[in-house]
C-alpha cells in the first residue's frame, strides 16, 4: 500500500497593508532563499504606492507614459502592470515541488481563486490561456506573474478592486495594446476592499487545500 503522503504546515496569512514595492519584493526574494522544506507557504495580502512593474523579459516600449510613476523592473514573469492604492496584490510563496504543482497548473491555481471570487459576487469572468490573468467582458480585472526559485515560487497576482485605471492608458497592460481594464467597483459597488480581500483569501485557501 502507497504511504500517505505527510500533512502539509498550514498556509499562513499576512495582511501587509500598505507598502512599498521594492520593499517587498526583497523581503519575498529572502524568504524565498531562506526557507526549507519545513517552512509553511504564505499568502501575503498588501496594496502598493503607485507603480509600474516590468516582468524580467518585459519590453520597456510597452510603458508609453510613465510619467511620474516610478518604473521597477521586477524578476517575475510577465510584461508591464501597474499597481496603486485600491488593488489587492497577494504574493503566493509556494513550494511548489511540495505541492506537486508546475507554474502552469501555479498560475491556473490562482486565476481559478479570482474567477471563484469574483462569482460569488455574481460576476462571470474567465481566463485565457494564451494571456495568463482574469477578464470580464474581455476587460482584465487581474494580473498574474511568477517566480520560481528552488522549486518555490514568489510574486502573484494582483485584483483591480477600487484602484484607479487611469494609469493603465500609460502602459500597455501585460503587453497587450489597447487592452481594456476593468475594476470591481464599476462591476459591483457595494462589494468594498475588505471583502473583497476576505473572499479572494477564502478561494485561495480552499483550493489550495484541495489541489494535493
Amino acid at each position: 500500500m502507497p504511504v500517505p503522503s505527510a500533512p502539509l504546515p498550514a498556509v499562513q496569512c499576512r495582511d501587509l497593508g500598505l507598502r512599498d514595492y521594492s520593499a517587498c519584493w526583497q523581503e519575498m526574494a529572502a524568504f524565498t532563499e531562506a526557507r526549507d522544506d519545513a517552512s509553511a507557504d504564505e499568502l501575503w495580502f498588501v496594496q502598493h504606492p503607485p507603480v509600474f512593474t516590468l516582468g524580467k523579459n518585459g519590453k520597456p516600449e510597452h510603458i508609453l507614459d510613465a510619467g511620474d510613476i516610478p518604473v521597477v523592473h521586477s524578476d517575475r514573469g510577465g510584461q508591464v502592470t501597474y499597481h496603486g492604492p485600491g488593488q489587492l496584490v497577494v504574493y503566493t510563496l509556494l513550494d511548489l515541488r511540495r505541492r506537486n504543482l508546475g507554474v502552469r497548473a501555479a498560475v491556473s491555481l490562482l486565476e481559478q481563486s479570482v474567477i471563484d471570487t469574483l462569482a460569488q459576487f455574481g460576476i462571470a469572468s474567465k481566463a485565457r490561456p494564451e494571456a495568463p490573468g482574469v477578464y470580464v467582458n474581455d476587460a482584465k480585472i487581474a494580473a498574474l506573474g511568477l517566480r520560481v526559485r528552488k522549486g518555490c515560487c514568489f510574486h502573484g497576482l494582483s485584483l483591480n478592486i477600487d484602484v484607479d485605471l487611469a494609469p493603465f492608458s500609460r502602459i500597455n497592460p501585460c503587453g497587450y495594446q489597447g487592452l481594456a481594464v476593468t475594476r470591481l467597483a464599476d462591476l459591483r459597488a457595494d462589494i468594498d476592499f475588505a471583502r473583497a480581500q476576505q473572499s479572494l483569501q477564502a478561494q485561495l485557501l480552499e483550493l489550495l487545500s484541495d489541489e494535493r
